[in-house]
């Protein structure tokens, strides 16, 4: 059997030293090189900075070459992964930053800059893990680190870390962007486990409830990444938590089921809301007209006009847009030139769009006359005198 040599056993013995050394005070790590300096025994004691490296042949000398491969797998090249060393680094910067709140760089910058540096190498569980700490620490940072990570995670359609990453960043940040919600959208799309999504909303809406702010933005999310079926899903898991929808919900379920052409269902869910107690807004009978215009339902279009002034509801831009086109498109022109002028007696501005239909709709009932006159009148109109893009944001939101 062979035994390594005694400068051998004392360069190890050495190498031992500083590695304890190095672990309780956090002052050094080793790299190993394939073409270091050769190291001859020494008479001085080894201090905590050296840098000890063995030659490439002694990793196949017993057993040497055991205790090299141990260093070799425990330590990490900082290139592709971190290091528990330097994950404490970061950590003590994070604290420093906080106590003393006049730093160089800020919390949320060393935070940000660390996780984006575990996600481009991969390490997404120990990113999620670090502002697991931070949280369990009680240091709250920006919705940036939590978005990178998310965004990561959804990209590996790892759905467990996404609901993880997104559980903990509820309780950690303030402000969440709308696009972190579409991450969450992505990384259920490719999947039929129902059983984990509704493990995810049960989850947060245990860490949410009463308010349904970040249950409504994760319906819609869905809804933008169309999943209809999923965003109904999960509309149907929250009532069955005895969780009660509110106005904002419905109008997200409407205007879903209304762009899908499920109009029957839409009405069903719109009786349900006033069933439930919760009054309809301007918004909800928008939305019901709209989808209605679609399909050619004009009946029942005229139906909820109706019912909106009942209510005592100010019918808007798009109500008035909705019903113009509507009765235009059915043949019904004088019903909406009334309206046209009920809007403009109304001080609501029209938009060109609406003129446009008007001039339209005259034409093919054969009122080529009053569809010039309106036409003019368009012409005349400045850009002050009409309704545009703004106006229908506004009123929608």
């Amino acid at each position: 059997m062979l035994f390594p040599s005694r400068s051998f056993r004392r360069i190890f013995l050495c190498g031992k030293a500083v590695a304890e050394l190095s672990t309780r005070c956090n002052l050094a790590s080793f790299r190993f090189t394939r073409n270091p300096i050769p190291l001859m025994p020494s008479r001085h004691n080894c201090c905590a900075n050296q840098i000890i490296s063995f030659p490439v042949v002694f990793f196949w000398t017993w057993p040497l070459f055991v205790v090299a491969s141990r260093f070799i797998g425990n330590s990490r090249s900082f290139t592709t992964k971190t290091s528990p060393n330097e994950e404490e680094m970061v950590l003590n910067e994070i604290f420093a930053a906080t106590a003393t709140g006049n730093a160089l760089r800020s919390t949320s910058e060393i935070c940000n800059a660390y996780i984006d540096k575990l996600c481009r190498s991969g390490s997404l569980s120990a990113a999620a893990g670090f502002l697991k700490s931070l949280h369990d620490k009680h240091v709250f940072i920006s919705s940036i680190a939590y978005e990178a990570l998310l965004a990561a995670a959804s990209e590996k359609n790892d759905i467990g870390l996404v609901s993880q990453v997104f559980i903990d960043a509820i309780g950690s940040s303030e402000s969440w962007p709308p696009t972190s919600y579409l991450y969450v959208a992505k990384a259920f799309a490719k999947t039929n486990d129902y059983t984990r999504l509704f493990r995810f909303i049960k989850d947060v809406v245990e860490l949410t409830f009463p308010g349904l702010k970040v249950l409504n933005r994760i319906i819609l999310a869905f809804a933008e990444y169309r999943q209809i079926d999923q965003a109904l899903l999960i509309f149907d898991q929250i009532k069955s938590l005895k969780c009660k929808p509110d106005l904002i919900m419905y109008n997200i379920i409407l205007d879903i089921l209304g762009r899908a052409g499920r109009v029957d269902k839409m009405l069903h869910e719109f009786s349900s809301m006033k069933e439930a107690g919760i009054s309809p807004d301007v918004v909800s009978y928008n939305t019901l007209l709209n989808s209605l215009k679609k399909v050619g339902r004009v009946d029942i279009c005229a139906v909820y006009f109706k019912e909106m002034g009942d209510n005592r509801i100010q019918p808007d831009l798009l109500t008035y847009t909705a019903l113009i086109d509507c009765f235009g498109r059915s043949g019904n022109v004088e019903e909406s030139l009334r309206l046209f002028n009920e809007m403009k007696a109304r001080r609501i501005r029209p938009s060109m769009y609406i003129y446009r239909s008007l001039v339209n709709n005259l034409r093919k009932m054969g009122k080529s006359e009053l569809a010039m006159s309106l036409l003019k009148e368009m012409n005349s109109c400045t850009q002050s005198d009409l309704a545009g893009p703004k106006d229908f944001k506004q009123t929608k939101k």
